[in-house]
C-alpha cells in the first residue's frame, strides 16, 4: 500500500481536480482514483507522463508514487502514540 498524499496534493495545486489531471495523462477519472486509492498500481508510462504533467523533480518522484503507507500497531496504540 502507498500513502499517496503528496501526489494527491500535487494533483490538487497543478490541476485543481482528478479529473483533469486524468485527461492530462490520458487515462479515466475513476482509473486515476482506483489508483490513488490502492486498488490498482499506476503503470511505468502513467508516473512517466505524471511527472512531466505534475513537473515533478527526477529526484523526488519515490516520494510521489512509492512512498509506503505506515500502519500502527497494536504497541504504538497501547502507549497512546
Amino acid at each position: 500500500m502507498y500513502n499517496y498524499d503528496k501526489l494527491k496534493g500535487r494533483i490538487k495545486e497543478i490541476f485543481n481536480t482528478q479529473e483533469e489531471y486524468a485527461k492530462a495523462i490520458g487515462t479515466s477519472p475513476t482509473s486515476v482514483n482506483y489508483k490513488l486509492n490502492n486498488k490498482k498500481l499506476f503503470s511505468q508510462k502513467e508516473i512517466s507522463k505524471s511527472v512531466k504533467a505534475l513537473n515533478i523533480p527526477f529526484n523526488e518522484v519515490a516520494d510521489y508514487f512509492f512512498n509506503q503507507k505506515v500502519e500502527k500497531n497494536s504497541i504504538d496504540e497501547e502507549e497512546g502514540g
